[in-house]
């Protein structure tokens, strides 16, 4: 666990983003942070296939279901 200094209008973002997503804050950051890390490690992917990989992997939806990608 550490401390992440941000900007004020990034930390405002993460802050309404959070309300919408009924996260925390720290929650919110946490989502994004991964959520980039994986689109970066995976390019050719969409953001809703890396979720719905992310999902799958945490037993969340069967592996047996196709998640469809939009």
């Amino acid at each position: 666990m550490g401390i992440v200094n941000i900007g004020d209008e990034l930390h405002d973002q993460i802050r309404k983003a959070s309300a919408v997503s009924c996260r925390s804050i720290n929650a919110q950051a946490e989502f994004w942070i991964k959520i980039g890390m994986l689109c970066e490690m995976n390019p050719t992917h969409s953001f809703n296939e890396i979720v719905a990989r992310e999902l799958r992997a945490a037993g969340v939806v069967p592996k047996a279901v196709k998640v469809a990608a939009t």
